[in-house]
């Protein structure tokens, strides 16, 4: 089995090529799904995060407005948070591993995979990118976003000049969608064939080509 590891700054499309590759029959783990599922109604983390955060969950499950407000801008409390929830999604990831080893791919969506040096933890690494003003009109598009919260979170993420150069591959959305779906299916049709984790017609395709293992 080949775990690869997806990730990419805010609004560069990596839920996009995410159900490209569910669409391809490549089973995908969404950290953010598991993180809302820990977090809702009757989640196994709500005890502890209104422990950290008092008043920030209730029968609904956490109140993100509220837990956002109690980290935005701070650290420490921000440390605290992940001390939380990184433990508990790591280990629904490991479980979701398991019952899909029998597959020849997998895919680990992680939004915060260098943030939180978790490369050791897959085979290769996909990034997904867009230029920087695609990305900054995709984001302050959405509901609620100002330029001020789209510095602030660009602030807490590696750069993405720096993870292309980090990535095994880079998968392009700054193009049309059909042309990202075939930097996808090309990559998967490299690994399937070779099965190795670096592969050199798919690196070629990427940025940042790396020679074979």
């Amino acid at each position: 089995m080949i775990l690869l590891g997806l990730t990419g700054s805010i609004g560069m499309g990596k839920s996009t090529v995410a159900t490209m590759f569910r669409a391809a029959g490549v089973p995908v783990f969404d950290a953010d799904a598991a993180v809302h599922r820990l977090q809702g109604p009757g989640g196994p983390l709500l005890s502890a995060i209104e422990a950290a955060f008092p008043g920030t969950t209730g029968p609904r499950g956490v109140d993100r407005a509220a837990l956002g407000h109690a980290v935005f801008g701070d650290r420490v409390a921000l440390r605290r948070l992940e001390r939380i929830v990184h433990p508990a999604v790591a280990a629904a990831r490991d479980a979701f591993v398991r019952r899909h080893r029998a597959h020849r791919i997998v895919v680990d969506d992680v939004p915060l995979l260098f943030e939180t040096h978790s490369e050791h933890r897959v085979d290769a690494i996909v990034v997904v990118s867009a230029p920087a003003w695609m990305q900054r009109r995709r984001v302050l598009a959405r509901p609620g976003m100002t330029p001020q919260k789209f510095a602030a979170i660009l602030a807490r993420q590696t750069p993405d000049v720096a993870k292309r150069r980090g990535a095994d591959f880079v998968v392009p959305t700054g193009v049309t969608r059909a042309e990202t779906r075939r930097h996808v299916d090309d990559l998967l049709a490299c690994l399937r064939a070779r099965g190795v984790r670096y592969c050199r017609p798919c690196a070629r395709s990427s940025s940042t080509p790396k020679p074979p293992a």
